[in-house]
């Protein structure tokens, strides 16, 4: 059995972060990560993914962005950086450590159970993402279907399906590029869009459209959208005429009110319109290589891609602490103590400012929350390599 003060679960940008700020704060922890990287779900991400919002708004407490790196930072370079972050604040999460359970006991502790052992802390903080669990739905008919079905956790590129006739299933952001990335590998792509949608523009007038976020983020959600509305349809155009549909409430109400993130588009539509990319209804069923849609119209396909998302996973890890989760198993609360004492969530609030800088947030409430448990006031940051 292991002790110590707190307990890190994950080391993605989240856990991250909040090592660095209690590395600062002199309080003891352990990071445990299933993983065999810093940021391994980085690791996994298809290679055409870069960031969505600017790094000015991206980096993590007390280290910037290189400043040769682009505005949207690439994959690589997004791995580059975490891997440096881990050594500049001296971060050695314990890998290979995939967690199961965790209960507290009648003595205030946190207890662990993984799959090297348990460990023990007075603190727990969750940091393991949003994207934990893949959802892979299932529709009659499938097990006839002779091609290739992937997910997106392990779509790489488009090469393998060059001249391939391929369906990527879910219209958010993974599957908004996906589908670009594949017809950039020499294959035809459709998407199948279950659900109404909002798309943005990454930029506007040549502002990323976070900072337009960030200046409305002190105005009700859909205040702002209302007052948004008109410049985003002429920046976006008409969806109805490429064969979407616009969710009934605007981009900033479906991050406040519904927790997803608003499709940010990188070129995709321009294709769609061209005709380059097909837009298709919601999958009814599969026979062998034809899949029937939702309108009743059919076509055969050759391969499946799966953007479909993901959940958290952390129904099954708090099978005590039922309250601390909503319907859909994510927290209720993050970025301080949750309903259970002594357990934190770090990375689950998603916010019009960003997820990365909503993280920097978080860790710093939460560092500073567990260093006033542990009689520790928290050191000034210092910004690490600020020349670079």
């Amino acid at each position: 059995m292991r002790e110590s003060n707190t307990i890190i679960i994950g080391a993605g940008p989240a856990g991250l972060a909040l090592g660095a700020e209690l590395r600062r704060s002199g309080v003891s922890f352990v990071m445990l990560e299933r993983g065999e990287h810093v940021a391994e779900s980085w690791h996994r991400h298809y290679e055409r993914l870069a960031l969505h919002t600017p790094k000015r708004h991206s980096a993590l407490p007390g280290l910037p962005f290189p400043r040769d790196y682009p505005t949207y930072p690439s994959r690589q370079q997004l791995i580059a950086y975490f891997d440096d972050y881990a050594r500049t604040f001296d971060l050695h999460p314990e890998f290979g450590v995939d967690v199961s359970r965790c209960t507290r006991g009648a003595d205030g502790r946190w207890s662990i159970e993984t799959s090297v052992g348990e460990y023990r802390a007075r603190n727990l903080v969750m940091a393991a993402g949003l994207n934990r669990v893949p959802t892979v739905p299932r529709w009659p008919g499938q097990e006839t279907f002779p091609g290739r079905i992937v997910h997106t956790q392990d779509y790489k590129n488009g090469e393998r399906f060059r001249c391939q006739r391929v369906l990527v299933v879910g219209f958010g952001n993974s599957g908004a590029e996906i589908a670009l990335d594949l017809l950039e590998h020499g294959a035809r792509p459709a998407v199948a869009v279950r659900s109404k949608v909002n798309v943005i523009p990454r930029d506007l007038l040549g502002i990323p459209i976070v900072v337009f976020g960030l200046l409305w983020k002190p105005f009700p959600a859909r205040f702002a959208d209302a007052m948004n509305r008109m410049t985003l349809r002429l920046a976006i155009g008409n969806l109805s005429a490429i064969g979407l549909s616009k969710r009934d409430c605007g981009p900033f109400a479906q991050i406040t009110e519904a927790r997803q993130i608003p499709v940010i588009d990188v070129g995709t539509l321009a294709r769609i319109r061209s005709g380059d990319i097909d837009v298709r209804k919601n999958i009814e069923s599969f026979d062998r290589t034809t899949v029937r849609f939702a309108d009743d119209t059919s076509e055969p396909f050759d391969a499946i891609v799966l953007a479909t998302g993901f959940t958290t996973g952390l129904a099954s890890m708090f099978p005590e602490q039922p309250d601390v989760l909503d319907d859909q198993g994510r927290p209720r609360i993050s970025g301080r103590e949750s309903a259970a004492p002594g357990l934190f969530f770090c990375g689950y609030e998603l916010s019009r400012g960003g997820v990365l800088r909503q993280i920097g947030i978080d860790a710093r409430h939460i560092a500073r929350s567990i260093a006033a448990r542990a009689g520790e006031a928290p050191l000034p940051i210092r910004e690490a390599a600020a020349a670079r």
